[in-house]
């Protein structure tokens, strides 16, 4: 990494070899460049990037083209490839960096740099048009929602046409060129409906436009929230990461993935990973896709499979804590992408701080801080028990993205949970996705069900971090916002019915069901040991 002239305006690089400077720390760069820059030393296998320092989120008035065109030269001449070039198009993903860890809460853009000049050029060198109008209607939406303002159910309408017109059923990661082409061309179309212009076709325009959408997301009403919930500094700002483009949505052997070097719900010492095939990263973070587990990835791909689990390793020892990671593969190769420490229930992070002294990880004394409020309380938990021994009748099964048990009525939206909290009711939050605008409202819950969204979801990691209840994915449930209903299979229950999440099986029942609670004493007696060493 190199800095700029102005110590509180810089602009950093971080590539294989780029050597930090005395101005590099998380302070300046947030905590998502600076780690980079670490897994980048490393020798892990990090696409180059630059990034613009936290200063400029006070002053997004200074970013100009004339201040980050340098940082770009530099970065076409590392990758061989250029920004708005119609033969050797350089792509780029524009996201944002707090100095401390704000999951979901400010925006990303990816694709910048696609047009109708530069479209032809990404298929002649990658040899994929499927790829190349996959990431091109990726970028229209995802460009019209974060910088023009459009709704993303304008854009959803689209893929619902294309699914009717020509037959298709499931997601569009299965579509193929083709109906990938149709959809971009009526994404454009809907884009200079509703913005009122043509989707911009000049890159450098793009990029600008960009960076300034990251930069004001600092300010938006999802972040503020969470920054008054978390007691975070409104000055401290965010960075803005703009770094080479890697395809995830390249076909063969190429995906994305979000994961945890340990499970983040009980602290198993084994890679808790979500993954999808033939995708971009916003597909399994944004809470809106459903993802598998790492054992397809493992199966299909079991050499891409040791090299990520070797990283786990590099990243847990040098970094000395349980990793929350975001990568890509690309046509077999693996790309890391992001890291920091993991958000984790008490129970994980009990665990966690242990085995990591035993292995040698942590020493003693940092294994005593990180569980010095740790106790029988705060450790035990709730589990569903049955009088009479036979288990009850679930309506339908979740993935668990947060343990414990969450009884409470049924909210769809914030009218709805406002009301019964006013009544003095618990409340279970049900949406369609696990996006992280419901963060407000997560906070008010007791519990969170969606239909859609991976346990990595950034709304799922918020969920753990308040210590809700949170189950995600749930295929079998129907939402009704327009009769105020949610279904499973024949069964409908109106808002305000009660349901019961079992966060340790991903269970969802109808009711209030008996629970007891369980101390985990194998664990309490290693921290008995431990602070009585």
């Amino acid at each position: 990494m190199t800095g700029g002239a102005k110590t509180h305006l810089q602009i950093y690089r971080v590539a294989e070899g780029e050597t930090p400077n005395e101005a590099a720390s998380p302070a300046a760069l947030g905590f998502k460049a600076y780690n980079l820059a670490r897994m980048a030393a490393l020798g892990l296998n990090v696409p180059p990037a630059f990034v613009l320092g936290t200063g400029f989120c006070a002053a997004p008035e200074a970013v100009t083209p004339a201040v980050w065109r340098e940082a770009l030269t530099w970065l076409e001449g590392v990758t061989g490839l250029g920004f708005g070039d119609p033969r050797r198009p350089l792509l780029l993903s524009v996201r944002s960096g707090a100095p401390v860890s704000m999951p979901g809460m400010m925006e990303t853009l990816l694709d910048i740099g696609l047009t109708d000049a530069t479209l032809p050029g990404l298929v002649r060198l990658t040899g994929h048009p499927r790829l190349a109008w996959d990431a091109y209607r990726r970028l229209v939406a995802g460009y019209g929602e974060v910088v023009a303002g459009i709704e993303a159910d304008a854009f959803e309408e689209d893929l619902d046409a294309v699914r009717r017109e020509q037959n298709l059923t499931g997601s569009e990661r299965a579509f193929d060129f083709a109906a990938l082409r149709d959809l971009t061309h009526r994404h454009l179309a809907t884009y200079q409906r509703l913005a009122g212009e043509a989707f911009p076709q000049d890159a450098q325009a793009q990029l600008q436009a960009a960076i300034g959408a990251v930069l004001r997301s600092w300010s938006s009403e999802k972040a503020v929230s969470y920054r008054r919930m978390r007691d975070i500094d409104d000055a401290i700002g965010t960075a803005v990461t703009v770094q080479r483009m890697v395809f995830g949505n390249i076909g063969g052997v190429s995906g994305a993935g979000v994961g945890f070097t340990r499970n983040p719900s009980d602290g198993e010492p084994a890679p808790w990973v979500d993954f999808l095939f033939n995708a971009q990263g916003e597909d399994v973070v944004s809470g809106r896709r459903s993802a598998q587990g790492h054992e397809q990835l493992a199966t299909v791909a079991p050499k891409v499979w040791d090299e990520l689990v070797a990283a786990t390793h590099v990243l847990e020892r040098h970094f000395g804590d349980m990793q929350d990671f975001e990568f890509t593969v690309e046509d077999g190769e693996l790309f890391l992408l992001q890291t920091r420490d993991g958000k984790r229930t008490p129970l994980a992070a009990a665990r966690i701080a242990l085995d990591l002294a035993e292995e040698g990880v942590i020493d003693a004394d940092t294994a005593c801080a990180r569980t010095r409020n740790l106790d029988a309380a705060t450790l035990t938990t709730r589990v569903i028990v049955s009088a009479d021994g036979e288990p009850p009748t679930a309506l339908g099964h979740g993935a668990t993205a947060a343990g414990g048990v969450a009884t409470g009525a049924a909210a769809l939206d914030a009218a709805q949970l406002e009301a019964l909290r006013a009544e003095g009711k618990r409340v279970v939050l049900v949406r369609r996705n696990a996006e992280t605008h419901d963060v407000s409202l997560l906070d008010a819950a007791d519990g969170l069900l969606t239909q859609h969204g991976a346990r990595t979801s950034h709304a799922a990691v918020v969920a753990r971090q308040l210590g809700k209840v949170c189950l995600v994915g749930c295929e079998a449930l129907r939402i009704d916002e327009d009769g105020g209903r949610i279904g499973f299979g024949d069964r409908w229950l109106d808002a305000g019915a009660i349901v019961t999440l079992d966060g340790n099986s991903g269970a969802i029942y109808a009711g209030t069901l008996q629970t007891a609670e369980e101390a985990p004493q194998d664990l309490l007696r290693r921290l008995d040991a431990l602070h009585g060493r």
